[in-house]
C-alpha cells in the first residue's frame, strides 16, 4: 500500500495516468451500482459502506487492482472470477487486460441486497 490518503480522489491520483483510469471506472461502477454506499478510504484502500457495513474496497497496485468484496461476494461469483488471481475475500485483474467492469457492478449489486438484507 502506499501512504495515507485524506479521501478516494488523492488516492486514485497517486497513480500513473493508465491506472488511474482503471481505478475511476471501477469508483464508477460502484457509485452507480450502490447510490446510497459511503465512500472513504480504510484499510489505506477506497471502501464503501452502506447501513454502516461493509461493502466492498479496490486498491492499485503495480500489475494489477485489486477487488475486495468479502469472501461472500466472491463465493458467489467464484465460476466467472475463476479466470483471475484471487485470495480469500480478493481477486486481482491484470491492469494489462480489460477491467470486467460488468462483473464488478454485479458484484456490488449482490453485495448490495446482501448487506441490505441482513440490516432488516
Amino acid at each position: 500500500m502506499k501512504e495515507n490518503f485524506i479521501n478516494t480522489d488523492a488516492y486514485i491520483h497517486s497513480f500513473p495516468d493508465n491506472v488511474q483510469i482503471l481505478l475511476e471506472q471501477i469508483r464508477i461502477t460502484i457509485k452507480e451500482t450502490a447510490p446510497d454506499a459511503v465512500e472513504s478510504i480504510s484499510y489505506g484502500m477506497p471502501a464503501y459502506k452502506l447501513n454502516n457495513k461493509p461493502l466492498v474496497y479496490f486498491a492499485g497496485y503495480e500489475n494489477h487492482i485489486g477487488f475486495y468484496a468479502t469472501p461472500t461476494g466472491h463465493a458467489e461469483f467464484a465460476e466467472e472470477l475463476s479466470q483471475y488471481k484471487q485470495g480469500k475475500g480478493s481477486v486481482q485483474f491484470p491492469i494489462d487486460k480489460p477491467i470486467p467492469l460488468k462483473l464488478i457492478g454485479r458484484i456490488v449489486a449482490f453485495r448490495v441486497n446482501e448487506n441490505l438484507a441482513k440490516s432488516r
